[in-house]
């Protein structure tokens, strides 16, 4: 299970593991938790036969300096297609990674750039068959308007194994009309 680490004012830092959480409640850095998920780590026993634990939760609040995080993520094909939930955006069917193509709008020899506003999910047929073409070109309507994932957003598209009560602290801040879960 990996933790999501918040600064002091509740913005997202890091997934970090439950052993670097624990780090972090041993020097007394975490001051708040959220989330209703914990996880015990055990440790060594004591002179009464009693094994020492922590609990630690699933979304903790770290003391430190706040510094500004602008909220870039790369643009990968991993996250792109997370993005687009594996889904074309041409045709509308959802196909296995293997199967999906970064496709750009504006394609790069017409000066379109690769940016996440520029970039779509699209299945191999629909990407050979828009070619260098933009979408009114080539005749093939976007069914979704691409977007650059804000943080919590980035957040989501960085971790696969994201808790329930993890993933209702990231949506609740996510962009209009975004159906992650």
């Amino acid at each position: 299970m990996m933790i999501l680490k918040l600064n002091k004012s509740g913005m997202p830092k890091s997934w970090i593991s439950a052993e670097e959480a624990a780090k972090c409640y041993c020097q007394g850095k975490v001051i708040f938790e959220l989330g209703e998920t914990e996880q015990i780590l055990y440790g060594g026993w004591n002179s009464k036969g009693e094994q020492s634990q922590l609990k630690i939760s699933s979304i903790i609040g770290c003391d430190g300096q706040i510094t500004e995080d602008k909220g870039h993520i790369s643009l990968t094909n991993r996250f792109l297609f997370r993005r687009d939930q594996q889904m074309c955006l041409y045709c509308g069917g959802h196909f296995a990674l293997t199967q999906l193509t970064r496709d750009h709008i504006i394609p790069r020899s017409k000066g379109g750039k690769d940016t996440w506003t520029n970039a779509a999910t699209a299945c191999r047929r629909c990407n050979h068959i828009k070619g260098a073409k933009t979408p009114e070109e080539a005749n093939m309507k976007l069914l979704a308007v691409p977007f650059t994932p804000n943080m919590y957003e980035r957040f989501f598209l960085m971790n696969r194994k994201i808790l329930a009560d993890q993933m209702a602290f990231l949506s609740a801040h996510f962009s209009a009309r975004r159906n992650w879960q």
